[in-house]
């Protein structure tokens, strides 16, 4: 079994008691009740390398990160520091969040909010929804084809944002047919767990130009974003090197003044 498949077999079994505990219409109603979602693609579009700050208390990679007792605190600090997004694992098992840590963090910041989990069916997208997140990661890897379509509708109908997640030439091109405009390339190999950003190198120029590219995995500091933005990408997204420094504000702010350079303006 792989990583992958023990993490979803995991969230399946979490997913489950969720369901039992809250209906569908309960969530529906729940949604009901939030304003409407943020569109972070105006900002995800604009001149330079956008950045996507998020909260992430462990991984299965490199275990537990960090603490993080406040994450509504840890979010205003990324915003505070220019963030155009905030992401927030809320899978439980392999990376200690919770839709508690959304809900927080979505009533503390005025930026989109990501809810970045292993979403395989439209009741977590609706949960998602109902937490108050503008945004939902969907990994290619974990989904059938016609699944992923669905559940890209289902998202955008909703008014989420999908965020489509991939690592290989083929999921590129099934992101694409499925009709993904936000796509997300994982620097991080699912079976070894290592980061080789040159993933991002060597997918990019299989994406359409009209798609929003997101480099996801292997930023430490500004020289990366920039590194990233030469290959095309229009957004990257920081986990690990944020949330254990010292100073998550000022650290963002680094990373979002070195995708305003200059050199990285009307790329569109």
């Amino acid at each position: 079994m792989s990583v992958l498949d023990d993490i979803l077999a995991g969230a399946a079994e979490d997913l489950q008691q969720r369901m039992e505990q809250t209906s569908l219409d309960d969530l529906k109603q729940q949604a009901s009740r939030q304003h409407p979602a943020l569109d972070p693609m105006p900002a995800f579009r604009a001149d330079g390398v956008s950045v996507i700050a998020e909260v992430k208390r462990s991984s299965p990679s490199k275990g537990p990160l960090a603490t993080i007792k406040d994450p509504a605190a840890l979010a205003a600090d990324y915003a505070a520091g220019g963030a155009a997004a905030i992401s927030v694992l809320t899978e439980q098992r392999r990376f200690g969040g919770t839709l508690d840590d959304l809900r927080a963090v979505r009533g503390t910041v005025d930026i989109p909010v990501l809810r970045k989990d292993f979403i395989t069916t439209s009741y977590q997208l609706w949960e998602a929804r109902a937490a108050g997140a503008d945004m939902a990661l969907l990994i290619v890897a974990a989904l059938e084809q016609t699944v992923l379509e669905s559940l890209i509708e289902r998202a955008t109908s909703i008014g989420l944002t999908p965020l489509v997640e991939v690592h290989d030439e083929e999921e590129v091109d099934r992101a694409v047919d499925a009709g993904a405009t936000l796509i997300g390339v994982n620097a991080r190999n699912l079976k070894t767990l290592e980061i080789d950003m040159r993933t991002f190198e060597r997918l990019s120029p299989r994406l359409p130009d009209t798609v929003v590219k997101v480099a996801e995995s292997g930023v430490r500091g500004p020289h990366d974003v920039i590194e990233y933005a030469k290959w095309g990408a229009h957004v990257v997204l920081v986990g690990e090197t944020l949330v254990r420094d010292d100073d998550p504000r000022a650290s963002v702010a680094d990373l979002v003044a070195a995708g305003a350079h200059p050199a990285l303006q009307h790329r569109w």
